[in-house]
């Protein structure tokens, strides 16, 4: 892979206030990097910063062969989305050209561009109206034709669909995905919303209050969660603190509070760590009842305490001596006559859970 980004000892600061610390961030040509993380994580800051947009305390911020983000032409290389259009008050074409007459570009070569990529977003049949009579969904397809058609070698997008309805939102993503796995167009892409990242990224970095907890594919951060920050941001709802007893072959014994799991693993015994368990790897029995023979080596007595309808699904939380959430169907939960105070046996894997060291450094 080729770095077409890098960012070494980021440091930004607002008064005497830490934004952002950054050890090392690398933002590979062709890549789709989806900066996730919470309200004031920092996500944004990292975008007005790379746009050249925002002054840094130190560190040092390389885009290729371009040092100086202030720099013309810097800014010629980047294009970018927001969450807010931000279009002119003409027609959809004249405002999807209209960076291109910026630059000088011929005309024809405009009107090729332009035509292309509204067809690209599919809205060429919208080319002669006028920008104000656009609906939010229409208004940002413009807004990302206008990006695509610059054919910078970065585009930068922030909350891009964050304003806009569900099904339009799907639907626009939808559409992003398969022009970025066609266009292999390099793209920083800044959301709140794992669900929106995790459709389009390649790799996925993760802020926490101005830090980068970790950085990695889709897939692994989803899986193998660095730290308890991100294993909670990524739907782990069961995270357990406990200690690391015993060592069983290619499994060990992990107590927390008074129960035994058995996990994968080859940590070393009196290691501190956080137990983590997505919901929808627990299964659970009637107490009267067999519990079905399954490879699931880890069984736990629980009370319930509240169920939370949620459409198809019915979430059940837990007392087992310590908290614990577990996701059913609404028919299983109805076949098991599940209510407040029963008795129930939580089931799960040992493949299931996933185990943080509760000393780890955080990954930057």
């Amino acid at each position: 892979m080729t770095s077409l980004l890098e960012i070494h000892d980021l440091l930004v600061k607002a008064d005497q206030t830490v934004i952002l610390d950054l050890t090392e961030l690398v933002v590979e040509k062709d890549e789709v990097l989806v900066v996730v993380g919470p309200n004031g994580a920092g996500k944004s800051t990292l975008l007005q910063v790379v746009a050249g947009l925002k002054k840094y305390s130190s560190g040092s911020v390389k885009f290729k062969d371009a040092p100086d983000l202030t720099d013309l032409a810097y800014r010629r290389k980047i294009s970018t989305v927001y969450q807010s259009p931000l279009l002119l008050s003409g027609t959809v074409e004249s405002n999807i050209g209209q960076g291109l007459k910026f630059r000088g570009i011929p005309e024809k070569e405009i009107r090729r561009r332009v035509e292309y990529w509204m067809e690209q977003l599919h809205i060429s049949h919208l080319a002669k109206r006028r920008s104000g009579s656009l609906s939010g969904g229409e208004a940002q397809r413009v807004s990302l034709a206008r990006a695509f058609c610059l054919e910078t070698e970065l585009i930068l997008m922030d909350e891009p669909f964050s304003a806009l309805d569900t099904p339009t939102q799907l639907e626009l993503l939808r559409d992003l995905r398969e022009i970025f796995s066609r266009t292999n167009q390099t793209c920083i892409y800044v959301t709140h919303d794992l669900e929106e990242g995790l459709a389009i990224g390649d790799r996925v970095a993760v802020l926490f209050k101005g830090h980068l907890h970790q950085l990695d594919s889709v897939s692994h951060v989803f899986s193998h969660p660095n730290t308890p920050e991100v294993a909670a941001f990524v739907g782990v709802e069961n995270i357990i603190p406990g200690k690391v007893e015993k060592q069983l072959e290619d499994l060990v014994q992990v107590r927390a509070n008074g129960s035994l799991f058995d996990v994968v693993s080859d940590l070393t015994p009196g290691k501190p760590v956080f137990i983590c368990l997505r919901p929808e790897d627990i299964t659970l029995y009637n107490i009267p009842e067999e519990v079905k023979p399954s490879s699931a080596r880890n069984r736990l007595h629980c009370r319930v305490t509240q169920l939370i309808n949620q459409g198809p699904l019915t979430r059940v939380l837990l007392e087992a001596g310590f908290n614990l959430t577990a996701l059913v169907t609404r028919p299983s939960a109805k076949e098991m006559g599940l209510e407040v105070g029963k008795e129930v046996i939580a089931v799960f894997k040992s493949t299931a859970i996933h185990l943080i060291e509760s000393s780890t450094e955080l990954r930057n």
